[in-house]
């Protein structure tokens, strides 16, 4: 019988406010689409970083004739055979060193051409103006400081670099855009609060004269705040399904029938990475409403 009470008392609350109740459910599923969107953002940028920082290797630019002329690190001339061997077997000897691979200028103007073909540059470079490097591929990426150290002032060696400087700047972005979202998300957050809070005060002054009786026959604190409590965590819940299926819907259709199709080198994250997000987004949708009343009721429904 009490059990009966309490959800006609709530199916009344949520049939009052209907208006204010479709506005909290949509601000909820924004905002917790919004986070979960944040979260799976930065599953993928740490599955980018994972995959693509294993492949990365510290190029070793040697010198030609022509750096020789422009280049201050070059001022000893074009590196030369002997350079290149003491080059190739430190390298070889360094426990650091997974893989090193040394390509030549002819190879190194072949792989522009194959990249960079369409440019006007590419009309007018020859091979010789290509410059020989070691790409080297480290056992653990952390340390490129040890070949930086060890070959950057070496005679014949004209720069180090690691490719992740490149990677760097990519996923700095991206961790900016999952910033955003969740300077967004939070303010989305404070609105879908703010209403539940008021939804919840407009519900007790519609139904104050109804809780005094129930205040009078002896109920409970707890028993007459209850219905309050369950309406909004029904909105919140619904607003957080409705959030799952916009999660959904993006990993479907957004990465795996768009993005994946139109970007072969991003290894994006898996259904197993949005599946798990689904359950944290339905149980904040559940309590933080729930949590939200509880506290606005304390204050705003004298029982």
């Amino acid at each position: 019988m009490r059990a009966q009470f309490v959800l006609s008392e709530i199916s009344v609350g949520l049939r009052r406010n209907l208006t204010m109740t479709f506005a909290v459910i949509v601000s909820v599923a924004l905002s917790l689409g919004l986070f979960g969107a944040s979260l799976l953002m930065r599953d993928q940028v740490d599955t980018m970083k994972g995959y693509w920082y294993d492949k990365v290797n510290v190029s070793i630019f040697l010198c030609n004739k022509n750096d020789a002329e422009s280049d201050p690190n070059c001022a000893k001339g074009a590196v030369t055979a002997d350079q290149k061997k003491e080059i190739e077997a430190e390298l070889q000897r360094m426990p650091v060193v997974d893989t090193v691979h040394h390509e030549s200028s002819d190879q190194a103007y072949k792989h522009y051409k194959e990249q960079f073909g369409d440019s006007p540059l590419a009309s007018s470079l020859t091979p010789d103006q290509m410059q020989e490097s070691y790409r080297v591929k480290l056992k653990d990426p952390e340390k490129y400081q040890v070949i930086k150290s060890a070959f950057s002032a070496r005679p014949g060696v004209q720069a180090v670099e690691d490719q992740r400087d490149v990677l760097d700047n990519l996923f700095n972005l991206l961790n900016g855009m999952n910033i955003a979202a969740l300077v967004v998300m939070a303010l989305m957050l404070i609105v879908a609060l703010m209403l539940i809070v008021n939804t919840v005060r407009v519900s007790a002054f519609s139904r104050r004269r109804e809780t005094g009786i129930m205040r009078l026959v002896g109920a409970s604190s707890f028993y007459i705040q209850m219905p309050f409590i369950m309406e909004a965590a029904i909105a919140g819940l619904i607003g957080a399904v409705f959030a799952c299926v916009l999660l959904v819907f993006g990993k479907f259709f957004l990465v795996n029938n768009w993005l994946a199709e139109r970007i072969d080198l991003i290894n994006f994250i898996g259904w197993d990475v949005v599946l798990a997000k689904l359950p944290l987004v339905l149980a904040i949708g559940l309590l933080m409403p729930a949590i939200a009343a509880f506290f606005a009721l304390r204050k705003y429904l004298k029982v």
